[in-house]
Order: C-alpha cells, then structure tokens, then sequence
C-alpha cells in the first residue's frame, strides 16, 4: 500500500519501466567526481589533498564515495528482489564486481607496472609484491607493485581508489545474509543492521579511547551502512515518497553533517541516502555517454592508476587542470573497452548462472523431499 496523495519511489520506477536514467547520470557523474577528487591528491600530494578536503567543496567531495554506496545499495537490492535464491543473488554480484576487477589487475601487473617500474624486469615479477598485487583478481586488494610511481607527489600507490571494494564486497555479504532472513519483506531488517553497524564502530570508537572523530577518517565501516540504508528505501519504496521538499532538507541536513558537524557523518547516513536515490529515480532522457552503456564503474576501477600515469609521464604538466585533460578521455577509452571485451560479455554468464541455481534448487527440492518422507517413516506420520 502506498501513502495516499504523494508520488512514491515504487510510482516513479514504475513509470520509468523500473530503469531510470537518473542513476546511469549519477554513476557518471560521481566517477568523474572521484577523478577531479583525486587530481589534486596525485599531481600535489597527501598535503594539497588535505587542503583540498578541509575547503568548501568539502561536503560535495565528502558525497562522493557515500553516494555510491547508498546507490549500489538500492540497486543491488532490487536485484536481490528478483533473485530466486542466494545462490543467482551472489553470483550476479560477482559476474558485475570480479571480471572488469581482473581485468584492471591483470593489464596493470603486466602492461602498466613493467613499463613504468624502476626495476629490473626479472626482479619486477619475482618481487613478493607483485604476488601480492594479483590477488587482487579476488578481492584480495594490493594497492603497491615494486618500483612503481615510487617517485611521485603520491608515491608508491597504483590504485588507492580501490580501498572501497572489500567494503562493497562485505555489504553484498551482509544483504545476502538478510535475504535469507526474509528482507524483501522485512525491509526493516536491512535499516536495523545499519544502525547496527553505526553503533559498533561507535563502541569500538569509545571503547578504545579515541576521540569522536569523523568514521570516514577511520576506515570504511561508514559506508556499508549506507549501503543498508539505500536497501532499505528499496524495500520500502511503495512508502516512501519522491518529494522535493524532502529532497531538498535531506540534502541541507546532509551538507551540514558530513561537512561541517563533528561525527556528523552518523547522522546523515539516511539523508544522504534520501539524496541519492531521489536523484537517481528521476528519468531525463539519455543522451551521449549514458545510453552507450556503464562504463561509470570501468572508470572507478580505472581512473587511478590512469591518473597516476599520466602524472608519471607528464612530469612537466603535474597539474590537476592537466591531469584532468589527458587522464579523463583515456579513462573513458579504457572504460568502453571494459565494458565491451569484458563486462558487457561477462553478462551472457547469467544463463548459465540460472541454468547452476535451477539445478541445485531442485537437488535441494529432492532432498528434502526424501527428508521429510524418511522422517515421516520413522516416527510414523506417513499420511494416508
């Protein structure tokens, strides 16, 4: 039943044949954030990146990362929703997360770090880091090869941008975990595990003396809250309604607490995800970039070893105006080509994916089948 009189999320899906473009835009645009984020931090160092984050753009910069976890988190809910079972649930997590991730790891340890490492080759791929670097491919993150960008303002890191992806993989656990306890119906499930989370990193913030400081400086653990949260107006999407007056405060609370309110961060979970998916189910029409396919997720994975290379051999033009240029249309270039040799191909592994589930399920259906008979027997219950 939807609230009476509003216009609701699950109305203005429904209108957009439950794919509104509002959320291909905001991929695109949050990638392309992330990359004039980290321009300053790779041309100038840790201090101007600092600097950069302590400035007025602090709360949009600071939207950033939440965004797209609060964006995964209601897409991947609906995704949840049309599974049949955990098994088509999780494996479509990994057709989308682990192909274009293997790609970036593998053409990064054997393309980019041997022509950019300042070691010799032989002692380039016997080096325990770049062991450690190829585990990548499964999850597993290095961020580091031997000899690589080791002179630059941020030296010694090819990807940092990737730090989000074990955070992403953990929130896809969690949700996996809900579904199983019947989430799609209990939508309250997904807000109570966020909360949950927020009060264990408080705790462990108190229990171990620290000062109330912003959860973003501290690790990740912010994130899959919001990631819970933007489930959670998923599930509730046939009550929650598509409101600019909403919009609008959610968005002024949101500013305030992420950018200029102590540990503010606790607090604007929900409204930043209120913010991002208002945004998202809006439906302008797609034009350019957003309805050739989604690359905004290549361009994550690849923006910041690209954006390191470009100030590797571009010494001279270590600005971020000129990172910007060159960086960006490679990025967008590399990001088709994702798309196209690897992601988009990767897709076709559904079928087979629900060829696997339709199988086990069934295996399952029999022995359980072949369980309550046996029981049946046994304790003499078999029905007439």
């Amino acid at each position: 039943m939807a609230w009476q009189g509003y216009r609701t999320l699950s109305k203005v899906l429904s209108e957009a044949d439950n794919r509104p473009s509002g959320f291909d835009y905001m991929r695109l645009i949050l990638s392309v954030g992330v990359l004039v984020s980290h321009s300053v931090l790779y041309n100038y160092g840790d201090p101007a990146g600092f600097a950069f984050w302590d400035s007025p753009a602090r709360p949009f910069l600071k939207w950033l990362v939440p965004m797209f976890f609060a964006l995964s988190g209601f897409l991947v809910a609906g995704s949840l929703d049309r599974s049949k079972s955990a098994i088509s649930y999780m494996g479509l997590r990994a057709i989308r997360i682990f192909p274009a991730l293997a790609g970036l790891v593998i053409v990064t340890a054997f393309v980019i770090g041997p022509m950019t490492t300042s070691l010799p080759l032989q002692a380039y791929f016997k080096d325990s880091e770049f062991t450690r670097y190829l585990m990548g491919v499964f999850g597993h993150l290095g961020f580091t090869l031997p000899g690589v960008f080791t002179d630059l303002p941020y030296p010694n890191n090819v990807n940092s941008q990737l730090w989000t992806i074990p955070y992403e993989i953990k929130a896809y656990f969690i949700l996996g975990v809900l579904m199983v306890l019947g989430v799609s119906k209990r939508g309250y499930l997904a807000l109570l595990a966020a909360v949950a989370l927020l009060g264990r990193d408080l705790f462990r913030k108190f229990s171990e003396g620290s000062t109330f400081e912003a959860p973003m400086s501290t690790g990740g653990e912010f994130l899959m809250p919001l990631f819970l949260c933007g489930a959670g107006l998923y599930f509730y999407r046939a009550w929650v309604p598509h409101n600019l007056p909403l919009f609008v405060l959610s968005a002024a609370l949101s500013v305030v607490f992420l950018g200029y309110v102590k540990g503010g961060e606790y607090i604007a979970v929900l409204p930043t995800a209120y913010v991002t998916v208002y945004l998202g189910t809006l439906n302008p029409k797609r034009t350019g970039v957003s309805a050739m396919g989604d690359y905004s997720y290549a361009i994550y994975l690849w923006g910041g070893v690209i954006q390191q290379a470009v100030v590797f051999a571009f010494p001279e033009h270590r600005e971020w105006y000129w990172n910007l240029l060159i960086a960006t249309p490679i990025c967008l270039m590399i990001s088709w080509l994702s798309w196209m040799l690897v992601e988009r191909p990767a897709m076709t592994l559904r079928r087979p994916l629900a060829a696997i589930e339709g199988f086990l399920l069934g295996v399952c259906a029999q022995v359980h089948k072949r369980a309550v008979a046996w029981f049946q027997v046994k304790t003499g219950t078999v029905p007439d």
